[in-house]
Protein backbone atom coordinates (compact mmCIF):
# COMPACT_ATOMS: atom_id res chain seq x y z
CA UNK A 1 0.00 0.00 0.00
CA UNK A 2 1.44 3.35 -1.09
CA UNK A 3 0.81 6.42 1.06
CA UNK A 4 1.28 10.11 0.33
CA UNK A 5 4.47 11.83 1.54
CA UNK A 6 2.78 14.53 3.59
CA UNK A 7 -0.57 14.79 5.38
CA UNK A 8 -2.45 17.55 7.17
CA UNK A 9 -5.30 17.68 9.66
CA UNK A 10 -8.62 17.88 7.80
CA UNK A 11 -10.34 19.33 10.89
CA UNK A 12 -13.23 16.97 10.09
CA UNK A 13 -13.60 14.31 12.78
CA UNK A 14 -14.49 11.40 10.51
CA UNK A 15 -11.72 12.14 8.04
CA UNK A 16 -8.71 12.70 10.24
CA UNK A 17 -5.62 13.48 8.20
CA UNK A 18 -5.72 14.02 4.43
CA UNK A 19 -2.99 14.52 1.80
CA UNK A 20 -1.39 17.93 2.27
CA UNK A 21 -2.07 19.15 -1.28
CA UNK A 22 -5.76 18.11 -1.31
CA UNK A 23 -8.51 20.67 -0.72
CA UNK A 24 -11.92 20.36 0.89
CA UNK A 25 -14.88 21.76 -1.07
CA UNK A 26 -18.61 21.62 -0.48
CA UNK A 27 -20.81 20.27 -3.25
CA UNK A 28 -22.34 23.71 -3.73
CA UNK A 29 -18.86 25.10 -4.55
CA UNK A 30 -18.14 22.57 -7.28
CA UNK A 31 -21.55 22.12 -8.88
CA UNK A 32 -25.33 22.26 -8.57
CA UNK A 33 -27.92 20.00 -6.97
CA UNK A 34 -31.39 19.80 -8.50
CA UNK A 35 -34.41 17.56 -8.19
CA UNK A 36 -37.99 17.33 -9.32
CA UNK A 37 -39.92 19.57 -6.91
CA UNK A 38 -42.99 18.16 -5.18
CA UNK A 39 -45.71 19.80 -7.24
CA UNK A 40 -44.04 18.49 -10.41
CA UNK A 41 -43.99 14.88 -9.21
CA UNK A 42 -44.91 12.38 -11.92
CA UNK A 43 -48.08 10.29 -11.68
CA UNK A 44 -48.54 6.85 -13.25
CA UNK A 45 -51.45 8.05 -15.40
CA UNK A 46 -49.06 10.49 -17.12
CA UNK A 47 -46.80 7.77 -18.51
CA UNK A 48 -46.80 7.38 -22.29
CA UNK A 49 -45.63 4.61 -24.62
CA UNK A 50 -43.04 6.80 -26.35
CA UNK A 51 -41.43 10.05 -25.38
CA UNK A 52 -38.70 11.11 -22.99
CA UNK A 53 -37.49 8.47 -20.54
CA UNK A 54 -37.12 9.09 -16.84
CA UNK A 55 -35.06 7.15 -14.33
CA UNK A 56 -36.31 5.93 -10.97
CA UNK A 57 -34.42 4.24 -8.14
CA UNK A 58 -34.56 0.67 -9.57
CA UNK A 59 -32.92 1.96 -12.77
CA UNK A 60 -29.80 3.24 -10.97
CA UNK A 61 -29.38 0.77 -8.09
CA UNK A 62 -26.93 -1.50 -9.94
CA UNK A 63 -23.45 -0.68 -11.24
CA UNK A 64 -24.75 -0.09 -14.77
CA UNK A 65 -27.75 2.18 -15.23
CA UNK A 66 -30.78 0.41 -16.72
CA UNK A 67 -31.96 2.55 -19.64
CA UNK A 68 -34.21 -0.22 -21.00
CA UNK A 69 -36.83 -0.85 -18.31
CA UNK A 70 -37.89 2.77 -18.01
CA UNK A 71 -41.12 4.73 -18.21
CA UNK A 72 -41.73 7.65 -20.57
CA UNK A 73 -43.28 11.11 -20.25
CA UNK A 74 -44.45 13.76 -22.67
CA UNK A 75 -42.34 16.58 -24.10
CA UNK A 76 -44.26 19.08 -21.94
CA UNK A 77 -43.29 17.28 -18.73
CA UNK A 78 -39.71 16.91 -19.92
CA UNK A 79 -39.20 20.56 -20.85
CA UNK A 80 -40.90 22.01 -17.76
CA UNK A 81 -37.85 20.98 -15.68
CA UNK A 82 -34.74 21.89 -17.73
CA UNK A 83 -32.53 21.76 -14.62
CA UNK A 84 -32.88 17.96 -14.47
CA UNK A 85 -32.63 17.17 -18.19
CA UNK A 86 -29.89 14.58 -18.02
CA UNK A 87 -26.41 15.12 -19.43
CA UNK A 88 -23.36 12.90 -19.58
CA UNK A 89 -21.36 13.33 -16.40
CA UNK A 90 -24.40 13.96 -14.18
CA UNK A 91 -24.12 12.23 -10.79
CA UNK A 92 -27.39 10.76 -9.52
CA UNK A 93 -28.16 10.38 -5.81
CA UNK A 94 -31.31 8.79 -4.33
CA UNK A 95 -32.67 11.24 -1.78
CA UNK A 96 -35.94 9.58 -0.75
CA UNK A 97 -37.09 6.26 0.65
CA UNK A 98 -35.48 3.18 2.15
CA UNK A 99 -32.78 3.11 -0.57
CA UNK A 100 -31.54 6.58 0.36
CA UNK A 101 -27.90 7.08 -0.63
CA UNK A 102 -27.73 4.97 -3.81
CA UNK A 103 -25.35 6.70 -6.24
CA UNK A 104 -24.68 6.40 -9.95
CA UNK A 105 -23.25 8.49 -12.77
CA UNK A 106 -24.31 9.07 -16.38
CA UNK A 107 -21.34 7.77 -18.36
CA UNK A 108 -23.25 7.77 -21.66
CA UNK A 109 -26.76 8.89 -22.54
CA UNK A 110 -28.70 6.82 -25.10
CA UNK A 111 -31.49 9.39 -25.52
CA UNK A 112 -33.05 12.47 -23.93
CA UNK A 113 -34.26 11.78 -20.42
CA UNK A 114 -34.82 12.99 -16.88
CA UNK A 115 -35.40 11.61 -13.35
CA UNK A 116 -38.31 11.14 -10.98
CA UNK A 117 -38.70 12.97 -7.68
CA UNK A 118 -36.69 10.46 -5.62
CA UNK A 119 -33.40 11.27 -7.39
CA UNK A 120 -31.20 14.37 -7.12
CA UNK A 121 -29.07 15.40 -10.11
CA UNK A 122 -25.58 16.69 -9.24
CA UNK A 123 -23.97 18.58 -12.11
CA UNK A 124 -20.26 18.99 -11.40
CA UNK A 125 -18.05 21.80 -12.81
CA UNK A 126 -14.28 21.79 -13.28
CA UNK A 127 -14.10 18.50 -11.38
CA UNK A 128 -14.10 14.91 -12.60
CA UNK A 129 -17.65 13.59 -12.16
CA UNK A 130 -16.50 9.95 -11.92
CA UNK A 131 -14.27 10.95 -9.01
CA UNK A 132 -17.26 12.67 -7.32
CA UNK A 133 -19.36 9.56 -7.92
CA UNK A 134 -16.81 7.44 -6.06
CA UNK A 135 -16.54 10.09 -3.33
CA UNK A 136 -20.29 9.86 -2.70
CA UNK A 137 -19.96 6.07 -2.49
CA UNK A 138 -17.33 6.37 0.24
CA UNK A 139 -18.14 5.27 3.78
CA UNK A 140 -17.38 8.83 4.88
CA UNK A 141 -20.23 10.35 2.80
CA UNK A 142 -22.60 7.39 3.20
CA UNK A 143 -22.34 7.71 7.00
CA UNK A 144 -23.25 11.40 6.73
CA UNK A 145 -26.24 10.52 4.54
CA UNK A 146 -27.51 8.09 7.17
CA UNK A 147 -27.17 10.76 9.88
CA UNK A 148 -28.99 13.33 7.75
CA UNK A 149 -32.05 11.16 7.28
CA UNK A 150 -35.28 12.83 8.30
CA UNK A 151 -36.43 10.56 11.12
CA UNK A 152 -40.16 11.07 10.58
CA UNK A 153 -42.01 9.00 7.98
CA UNK A 154 -40.27 8.25 4.71
CA UNK A 155 -36.48 8.84 4.94
CA UNK A 156 -35.53 12.01 3.06
CA UNK A 157 -32.35 13.87 2.20
CA UNK A 158 -32.81 17.60 1.57
CA UNK A 159 -30.99 19.28 -1.31
CA UNK A 160 -29.58 21.81 1.15
CA UNK A 161 -27.93 18.94 3.03
CA UNK A 162 -26.43 17.52 -0.17
CA UNK A 163 -25.02 20.94 -0.99
CA UNK A 164 -23.18 20.97 2.35
CA UNK A 165 -21.35 17.66 1.80
CA UNK A 166 -17.59 18.18 2.14
CA UNK A 167 -15.68 16.47 -0.67
CA UNK A 168 -11.92 16.00 -0.78
CA UNK A 169 -10.55 17.45 -4.00
CA UNK A 170 -7.09 16.52 -5.33
CA UNK A 171 -5.71 18.20 -8.48
CA UNK A 172 -7.69 17.35 -11.62
CA UNK A 173 -5.06 14.99 -13.15
CA UNK A 174 -5.04 13.07 -9.88
CA UNK A 175 -8.86 12.94 -9.84
CA UNK A 176 -8.82 11.37 -13.30
CA UNK A 177 -6.14 8.86 -12.27
CA UNK A 178 -8.13 7.90 -9.16
CA UNK A 179 -11.35 7.55 -11.18
CA UNK A 180 -9.64 5.29 -13.71
CA UNK A 181 -7.96 3.24 -10.99
CA UNK A 182 -11.25 2.68 -9.17
CA UNK A 183 -13.04 1.86 -12.42
CA UNK A 184 -10.48 -0.84 -13.13
CA UNK A 185 -10.42 -2.26 -9.61
CA UNK A 186 -14.19 -2.19 -9.00
CA UNK A 187 -14.94 -3.71 -12.40
CA UNK A 188 -12.62 -6.60 -11.57
CA UNK A 189 -14.37 -7.09 -8.21
CA UNK A 190 -17.83 -6.77 -9.79
CA UNK A 191 -16.92 -9.41 -12.37
CA UNK A 192 -15.95 -11.84 -9.60
CA UNK A 193 -19.21 -11.07 -7.75
CA UNK A 194 -21.23 -11.68 -10.93
CA UNK A 195 -19.58 -15.06 -11.46
CA UNK A 196 -20.23 -16.03 -7.84
CA UNK A 197 -23.89 -14.99 -8.14
CA UNK A 198 -24.17 -17.17 -11.23
CA UNK A 199 -22.83 -20.08 -9.17
CA UNK A 200 -25.47 -19.42 -6.53
CA UNK A 201 -28.19 -19.44 -9.19
CA UNK A 202 -26.87 -22.76 -10.49
CA UNK A 203 -26.90 -24.37 -7.03
CA UNK A 204 -30.38 -23.02 -6.26
CA UNK A 205 -31.70 -24.52 -9.48
CA UNK A 206 -29.92 -27.79 -8.66
CA UNK A 207 -31.56 -27.76 -5.23
CA UNK A 208 -35.00 -27.27 -6.77
CA UNK A 209 -34.40 -30.06 -9.29
CA UNK A 210 -33.27 -32.55 -6.64
CA UNK A 211 -36.32 -31.80 -4.48
CA UNK A 212 -38.73 -31.96 -7.41
CA UNK A 213 -37.39 -35.27 -8.67
CA UNK A 214 -37.39 -36.96 -5.26
CA UNK A 215 -40.90 -35.94 -4.20
CA UNK A 216 -42.55 -36.74 -7.55
CA UNK A 217 -40.61 -39.85 -8.64
CA UNK A 218 -39.23 -41.28 -5.40
CA UNK A 219 -35.77 -42.76 -4.85
CA UNK A 220 -36.28 -46.17 -6.49
CA UNK A 221 -35.37 -46.19 -10.21
CA UNK A 222 -37.46 -48.08 -12.75
CA UNK A 223 -40.76 -48.09 -10.83
CA UNK A 224 -44.02 -48.09 -12.74
CA UNK A 225 -45.40 -44.57 -13.20
CA UNK A 226 -48.93 -43.21 -13.68
CA UNK A 227 -50.42 -39.90 -14.77
CA UNK A 228 -51.79 -37.89 -11.85
CA UNK A 229 -54.78 -35.54 -11.84
CA UNK A 230 -52.46 -32.55 -11.52
CA UNK A 231 -50.63 -33.36 -14.75
CA UNK A 232 -47.39 -34.90 -13.48
CA UNK A 233 -46.26 -38.54 -13.54
CA UNK A 234 -45.84 -40.23 -10.18
CA UNK A 235 -45.14 -43.80 -8.98
CA UNK A 236 -48.22 -45.95 -9.46
CA UNK A 237 -48.33 -46.97 -5.76
CA UNK A 238 -48.62 -43.40 -4.47
CA UNK A 239 -51.98 -42.26 -3.13
CA UNK A 240 -53.92 -39.06 -3.68
CA UNK A 241 -55.11 -36.85 -0.82
CA UNK A 242 -56.59 -33.40 -0.35
CA UNK A 243 -54.79 -31.44 2.33
CA UNK A 244 -58.07 -31.30 4.28
CA UNK A 245 -57.98 -35.13 4.35
CA UNK A 246 -54.65 -35.25 6.18
CA UNK A 247 -54.79 -32.21 8.45
CA UNK A 248 -56.46 -28.97 9.50
CA UNK A 249 -55.63 -25.36 8.71
CA UNK A 250 -55.66 -22.72 11.43
CA UNK A 251 -55.22 -18.95 11.43
CA UNK A 252 -52.34 -16.84 12.62
CA UNK A 253 -52.60 -13.92 15.03
CA UNK A 254 -55.75 -11.81 14.81
CA UNK A 255 -56.77 -8.43 16.20
CA UNK A 256 -53.21 -7.12 16.55
CA UNK A 257 -51.92 -3.62 15.77
CA UNK A 258 -48.36 -2.39 15.35
CA UNK A 259 -48.28 -1.31 19.01
CA UNK A 260 -48.63 -4.93 20.15
CA UNK A 261 -45.25 -5.97 18.76
CA UNK A 262 -41.71 -5.74 20.18
CA UNK A 263 -42.67 -4.68 23.71
CA UNK A 264 -39.77 -6.41 25.41
CA UNK A 265 -40.69 -5.24 28.93
CA UNK A 266 -44.38 -6.22 28.77
CA UNK A 267 -45.20 -9.13 31.09
CA UNK A 268 -47.63 -10.48 28.49
CA UNK A 269 -44.99 -10.53 25.77
CA UNK A 270 -44.97 -13.81 23.82
CA UNK A 271 -43.05 -15.25 20.87
CA UNK A 272 -44.38 -15.43 17.31
CA UNK A 273 -43.08 -16.75 13.99
CA UNK A 274 -42.75 -13.91 11.43
CA UNK A 275 -43.46 -14.50 7.75
CA UNK A 276 -39.78 -13.91 6.90
CA UNK A 277 -38.88 -17.05 8.86
CA UNK A 278 -41.21 -19.08 6.65
CA UNK A 279 -40.07 -17.34 3.48
CA UNK A 280 -36.36 -17.95 4.06
CA UNK A 281 -36.29 -21.47 5.50
CA UNK A 282 -37.25 -25.09 4.94
CA UNK A 283 -37.38 -25.59 8.72
CA UNK A 284 -38.37 -22.82 11.13
CA UNK A 285 -35.31 -21.12 12.60
CA UNK A 286 -34.96 -20.07 16.25
CA UNK A 287 -32.87 -17.11 15.09
CA UNK A 288 -35.86 -15.28 13.58
CA UNK A 289 -38.56 -15.16 16.26
CA UNK A 290 -40.51 -11.99 17.06
CA UNK A 291 -42.32 -10.68 20.14
CA UNK A 292 -46.01 -9.84 20.49
CA UNK A 293 -48.29 -8.99 23.40
CA UNK A 294 -50.89 -11.74 23.96
CA UNK A 295 -53.16 -11.41 27.00
CA UNK A 296 -54.30 -14.52 28.92
CA UNK A 297 -57.94 -13.86 27.95
CA UNK A 298 -57.21 -13.92 24.19
CA UNK A 299 -58.09 -16.88 22.00
CA UNK A 300 -55.11 -17.27 19.67
CA UNK A 301 -53.72 -20.39 18.04
CA UNK A 302 -50.42 -21.67 19.43
CA UNK A 303 -48.03 -23.53 17.15
CA UNK A 304 -46.95 -27.11 17.79
CA UNK A 305 -44.05 -29.28 16.69
CA UNK A 306 -44.59 -30.77 13.19
CA UNK A 307 -46.93 -27.95 12.15
CA UNK A 308 -46.50 -26.63 8.62
CA UNK A 309 -46.90 -22.93 7.88
CA UNK A 310 -48.00 -21.26 4.64
CA UNK A 311 -47.52 -17.71 3.38
CA UNK A 312 -51.07 -16.69 2.50
CA UNK A 313 -50.24 -13.13 1.42
CA UNK A 314 -47.26 -11.88 -0.55
CA UNK A 315 -46.09 -9.05 -2.79
CA UNK A 316 -45.42 -11.49 -5.66
CA UNK A 317 -46.40 -14.88 -7.04
CA UNK A 318 -42.94 -16.32 -6.41
CA UNK A 319 -43.46 -16.37 -2.63
CA UNK A 320 -47.17 -17.09 -2.29
CA UNK A 321 -47.91 -20.45 -0.67
CA UNK A 322 -44.30 -20.96 0.47
CA UNK A 323 -44.20 -23.46 3.34
CA UNK A 324 -41.88 -24.23 6.23
CA UNK A 325 -41.96 -26.92 8.93
CA UNK A 326 -41.58 -26.54 12.68
CA UNK A 327 -39.54 -29.65 13.52
CA UNK A 328 -38.92 -28.89 17.21
CA UNK A 329 -40.85 -27.70 20.26
CA UNK A 330 -41.32 -23.98 20.91
CA UNK A 331 -42.68 -22.75 24.22
CA UNK A 332 -45.97 -20.77 23.77
CA UNK A 333 -45.39 -19.39 20.32
CA UNK A 334 -47.87 -17.90 17.85
CA UNK A 335 -48.00 -17.35 14.09
CA UNK A 336 -47.86 -14.20 11.95
CA UNK A 337 -51.26 -12.98 10.71
CA UNK A 338 -50.16 -13.23 7.03
CA UNK A 339 -49.77 -17.00 7.49
CA UNK A 340 -51.79 -20.14 8.12
CA UNK A 341 -50.76 -23.14 10.13
CA UNK A 342 -51.40 -26.73 9.02
CA UNK A 343 -51.60 -29.45 11.66
CA UNK A 344 -51.28 -32.98 10.31
CA UNK A 345 -53.83 -35.42 11.75
CA UNK A 346 -53.21 -38.35 9.41
CA UNK A 347 -50.56 -40.52 11.08
CA UNK A 348 -49.51 -42.05 7.75
CA UNK A 349 -48.16 -38.69 6.51
CA UNK A 350 -44.60 -37.56 7.21
CA UNK A 351 -44.57 -33.78 7.92
CA UNK A 352 -41.04 -33.42 6.51
CA UNK A 353 -41.97 -35.18 3.24
CA UNK A 354 -45.13 -33.09 2.84
CA UNK A 355 -43.13 -29.91 3.40
CA UNK A 356 -40.61 -30.85 0.70
CA UNK A 357 -43.47 -31.86 -1.61
CA UNK A 358 -45.11 -28.45 -1.21
CA UNK A 359 -41.76 -26.70 -1.80
CA UNK A 360 -41.10 -28.61 -5.04
CA UNK A 361 -41.17 -26.80 -8.38
CA UNK A 362 -44.24 -28.70 -9.59
CA UNK A 363 -46.33 -27.93 -6.51
CA UNK A 364 -45.10 -24.34 -6.12
CA UNK A 365 -46.33 -23.63 -9.65
CA UNK A 366 -49.73 -25.12 -8.87
CA UNK A 367 -50.06 -23.11 -5.64
CA UNK A 368 -49.02 -19.83 -7.27
CA UNK A 369 -51.80 -20.24 -9.86
CA UNK A 370 -54.31 -20.04 -7.00
CA UNK A 371 -52.99 -16.67 -5.86
CA UNK A 372 -55.21 -13.66 -6.55
CA UNK A 373 -54.74 -9.93 -6.14
CA UNK A 374 -53.19 -6.78 -7.56
CA UNK A 375 -51.07 -4.88 -5.02
CA UNK A 376 -50.75 -8.04 -2.87
CA UNK A 377 -51.23 -11.66 -3.89
CA UNK A 378 -53.47 -13.67 -1.56
CA UNK A 379 -54.39 -17.34 -1.15
CA UNK A 380 -57.81 -18.33 0.09
CA UNK A 381 -58.03 -20.86 2.90
CA UNK A 382 -60.39 -23.15 1.00
CA UNK A 383 -57.98 -23.29 -1.97
CA UNK A 384 -55.24 -24.62 0.28
CA UNK A 385 -57.58 -27.09 1.98
CA UNK A 386 -58.64 -28.52 -1.38
CA UNK A 387 -55.11 -28.73 -2.69
CA UNK A 388 -54.28 -32.18 -4.11
CA UNK A 389 -51.10 -34.00 -3.04
CA UNK A 390 -49.66 -37.47 -3.74
CA UNK A 391 -47.88 -39.43 -1.01
CA UNK A 392 -46.00 -42.74 -1.05
CA UNK A 393 -48.30 -45.36 0.49
CA UNK A 394 -45.61 -46.31 3.01
CA UNK A 395 -44.64 -43.69 5.59
CA UNK A 396 -41.17 -45.23 5.77
CA UNK A 397 -40.63 -44.29 2.12
CA UNK A 398 -41.75 -40.72 2.83
CA UNK A 399 -39.28 -40.48 5.72
CA UNK A 400 -36.47 -41.93 3.58
CA UNK A 401 -37.10 -39.33 0.86
CA UNK A 402 -37.20 -36.50 3.44
CA UNK A 403 -33.94 -37.70 5.03
CA UNK A 404 -32.30 -37.91 1.60
CA UNK A 405 -33.40 -34.35 0.81
CA UNK A 406 -32.24 -33.11 4.22
CA UNK A 407 -28.77 -34.40 3.42
CA UNK A 408 -28.65 -33.08 -0.15
CA UNK A 409 -30.13 -29.66 0.57
CA UNK A 410 -27.90 -29.17 3.62
CA UNK A 411 -24.85 -29.79 1.43
CA UNK A 412 -26.09 -27.36 -1.22
CA UNK A 413 -27.11 -24.73 1.36
CA UNK A 414 -23.63 -24.94 2.87
CA UNK A 415 -22.05 -24.34 -0.53
CA UNK A 416 -24.38 -21.39 -1.19
CA UNK A 417 -23.64 -19.92 2.25
CA UNK A 418 -19.90 -20.18 1.56
CA UNK A 419 -20.30 -18.40 -1.79
CA UNK A 420 -22.44 -15.69 -0.17
CA UNK A 421 -19.68 -15.09 2.39
CA UNK A 422 -17.19 -14.71 -0.46
CA UNK A 423 -19.48 -12.16 -2.10
CA UNK A 424 -19.83 -10.19 1.14
CA UNK A 425 -16.04 -10.10 1.56
CA UNK A 426 -15.64 -8.81 -2.01
CA UNK A 427 -18.32 -6.15 -1.44
CA UNK A 428 -16.59 -5.07 1.75
CA UNK A 429 -13.25 -4.96 -0.07
CA UNK A 430 -14.87 -2.78 -2.75
CA UNK A 431 -16.26 -0.35 -0.15
CA UNK A 432 -12.97 -0.17 1.74
CA UNK A 433 -10.97 0.37 -1.44
CA UNK A 434 -13.19 3.22 -2.62
CA UNK A 435 -13.18 4.89 0.78
CA UNK A 436 -9.42 4.65 1.29
CA UNK A 437 -8.59 5.98 -2.18
CA UNK A 438 -11.00 8.96 -2.27
CA UNK A 439 -10.06 10.02 1.27
CA UNK A 440 -6.33 9.82 0.54
CA UNK A 441 -5.49 6.98 2.90
CA UNK A 442 -3.77 5.20 0.03
CA UNK A 443 -2.15 6.69 -3.05
CA UNK A 444 -2.80 5.60 -6.61
CA UNK A 445 0.59 4.92 -8.12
Amino acid sequence: MIKYDNYKDSEIEWLGQIPEHWKIRRIKNIGSVNGRVGWKALKANEYVDQGYFFLSTPNIKNVNIDFVNVNYITAFRYYESPEIMLKEGDVLLVKDGSTLGIVNVIRSLPAAGTVNSSIAVLRIKRTNSIFIYYSLLSSYIQNIIQLKKDGMGVPHLFQRDINQFNILIPPLPEQKAIAQYLDDKTQAIDKKVTLLKQKISYYKELRKSIINKAVTKGLTPGVEMKESEIGIKIPSTWNQFRLKDIGILYSGLSGKSGDDFNQDDNENNKSFIPFTNILANTYISDENIGNVVVFPSEKQNKVKVNDLFFLMSSEGYEDIGKSALLDHHLEETYLNSFCKGFRITNKSCSPAFLNYLLQSRSYRQLLSIEGKGFTRINLKMEKVSDFCVYLPNQKAEQIAIANYLDEKTTQIDSIISNIEQQIEKLKELRKTLINDVVTGKIKVA
